[in-house]
């Protein structure tokens, strides 16, 4: 079960990352505003990051029997590849390159009413569901290659789905909380806290079953 955990917090830390950004846009909005896009960070980025290993694992079981005597190498391979990722993002691209590709949020697409300080979409006062969809679906990929591992670990995978979406959405309701409180500067530890734990997953399951 600590494994289950230790691999949601990791899977997590991009919707973490994520939100943390949507937070520190909101840091001239009001409460309401940002009580509602918590909410939404916790709901869209928590179904998705439940639903996307889950995919992963029910792909790798049909797999698994022909790839019985190499699955934990791949599996591990697989981890420390997304581990390897989440690190080089941080240490190798420029801020700017992050910001495009983990935290891009059309300014147009996410904006506020100012009067009511209520989350606007196209001007239609309310928030921009397919822009949160598209950033949960971004920041889910990789947890459906991730989901290929569940196949190794001894735990009900439905379960373990289930933490994954769990923790997922505490750490998006979260991280809009401290982004705006704290700003964008925890962005970069929490993907470095991913990496290393998804490489830490990744050894443990090629060398120690």
């Amino acid at each position: 079960m600590i494994e289950v955990i230790l691999l949601a917090i990791a899977l997590a830390m991009d919707a973490f990352a994520v939100s943390i950004g949507l937070g520190a846009k909101a840091q001239k909005y009001s409460h309401q505003y940002v009580r509602r896009l918590a909410i939404y960070a916790a709901l869209y980025f928590g179904i998705a990051q439940g639903v996307m290993p889950l995919i992963g694992y029910l792909l790798g079981a049909a797999l698994l029997g022909w790839l019985a005597a190499a699955a934990p190498w791949i599996g591990g391979i697989i981890l420390i590849a997304l581990g390897g990722k989440m690190l080089y993002e941080v240490f190798a691209a420029d801020e700017s390159d992050a910001d495009s590709d983990e935290l891009d949020v059309n300014d147009d697409a996410i904006s506020t009413d100012g009067e009511t300080g209520v989350v606007a979409s196209s001007n239609h006062g309310h928030i921009n569901h397919r822009t949160m969809l598209t950033l949960a679906i971004a920041t889910s990929i990789d947890a459906m290659a991730a989901g290929f591992t569940l196949n190794l670990l001894a735990l009900n995978a439905w379960l373990a789905c289930l933490i994954i979406a769990v923790v997922t959405a505490v750490f998006g309701w979260l991280g809009v909380y401290l982004g705006r409180r704290s700003g964008t500067w925890l962005e970069e530890k929490a993907e470095v806290l991913g990496g290393v734990v998804l490489i830490a997953i990744g050894i443990k399951v090629m060398f120690f079953g």
